[in-house]
């Protein structure tokens, strides 16, 4: 079985490239973001759209302008979370997804959450 990612009809152009930067580089602001060179948009509008994915629980802020990607965001790259509806489509370990893709997720949120203490 072979999952992909399911948007939500409220996301926008920029959301999956948002939240694959926060799974790979770790909490961001939208200037950070907005400042990379394949970004195209303004740091207001990364602002917008990291309001949009926390309301619907994909990103969290950390304050300061400051959004982290959640559980749901990393199992959304992965194909294992529908944006729209906001269901889980997996709900255990080893349904649907590969088990590498559950130990990235729980590396990942380790290691978000060691980031801030060095």
């Amino acid at each position: 079985m072979e999952l992909y990612r399911r948007t939500g009809s409220w996301m926008g152009a920029w959301d999956d490239r948002i939240l694959e930067l926060l799974a790979k580089d770790g909490p961001q602001s939208p200037k950070k973001i907005a400042d990379r060179e394949f970004i195209r948009t303004t740091s207001s509008n990364v602002s917008r759209r990291f309001s949009a994915l926390a309301d619907h629980g994909l990103v969290k802020p950390l304050g300061n302008g400051v959004y982290q990607i959640t559980r749901n965001g990393r199992l959304y790259l992965v194909g294992g979370y529908d944006a729209e509806t906001g269901m889980m489509l997996i709900e255990q370990e080893g349904e649907g997804i590969r088990p590498y893709d559950w130990t990235k997720i729980y590396l990942d949120e380790i290691w978000d959450a060691l980031r801030g203490q060095f």
